[in-house]
């Protein structure tokens, strides 16, 4: 338990830590809105879809549609990988897209680990990123001229706590939280390592094996790839709002 603590305490520190440089602050209000599902296609291969609808200060944020396969290698190990298509929209007092929505491609491969520490059910995932960031010419208003690639690591640790009895099973409400920390690496990151931390908690309820709501509260901290152009200081939102998130599974084999 003190090595989760220490992990999880490691993962809020790199939302402070952003250095002695004096910083713009933007700060934002959120409501998300998340679907995922992990189909069945067989005994060990799934098919995940996912979708994000993300508004900020009510208007368009960000969307994102997902698309993967998910390869179970054990009872408590999972792998996969697929394809992010990505876009975001003018937004905040510091915006970093100047007309239309800017997009982003991603491939991606992870790895999560099932843990039970009596009725806390811990789930730990590690996640690649290869990403191309669009830029339009025109000053915003004209088609995608050209590509930046970079690339992500994040971690994410997420929990569960059953609040009517030792699991939760269908018809029940449990707590569920998650902490995800944003590493950038490579040539193309520049002074943007740190690229975003995501703090979550709220109330879900299992209607089935393979349907679950959860209302939580979002508390999201994000440093802008490149400083205010006019100052030159380091741009970081703190945003602040609420996730809802839709998980709905379907079996395909039949069983």
């Amino acid at each position: 338990m003190k090595q989760y603590a220490l992990l999880l305490a490691g993962c809020l520190l790199t939302t402070v830590g952003f250095g002695q440089s004096p910083r713009l602050l933007d700060h934002n209000t959120l409501a998300w809105v998340v679907y995922s599902g992990d189909h069945k296609l067989s005994p060990d291969w799934a098919l995940h879809t996912e979708y994000q609808w993300r508004r900020v200060n009510w208007a368009p944020q960000q969307q994102l549609a997902r698309l993967g396969l998910v390869r179970r290698l054990s009872e408590r190990v999972k792998a996969s990988g697929g394809y992010t298509y990505f876009q975001t929209h003018r937004y905040g007092r510091y915006p970093t897209v100047p007309n239309r929505p800017e997009p982003e491609n991603r491939l991606y491969e992870d790895i999560s680990l099932d843990d039970q520490l009596g009725r806390l059910a811990l789930n730990h995932r590690l996640r690649l990123e290869q990403r191309w960031l669009g830029t339009r010419a025109q000053e915003g208003r004209g088609a995608v001229q050209s590509w930046e690639y970079q690339n992500r690591i994040r971690y994410q640790l997420a929990a569960e706590w059953p609040l009517q009895g030792p699991t939760v099973e269908d018809g029940e409400w449990y707590l569920n939280a998650f902490d995800e920390v944003f590493i950038g690496f490579g040539r193309n990151v520049g002074d943007n390592v740190f690229n975003q931390n995501r703090l979550s908690g709220g109330l879900g309820y299992q209607f089935a094996d393979n349907a679950k709501v959860e209302l939580n509260y979002l508390h999201q901290i994000s440093q802008h790839a490149v400083p205010e152009p006019v100052s030159g200081r380091p741009v970081f939102e703190i945003n602040q709002g609420f996730r809802l998130n839709v998980l709905y599974n379907l079996d395909f084999t039949g069983e």
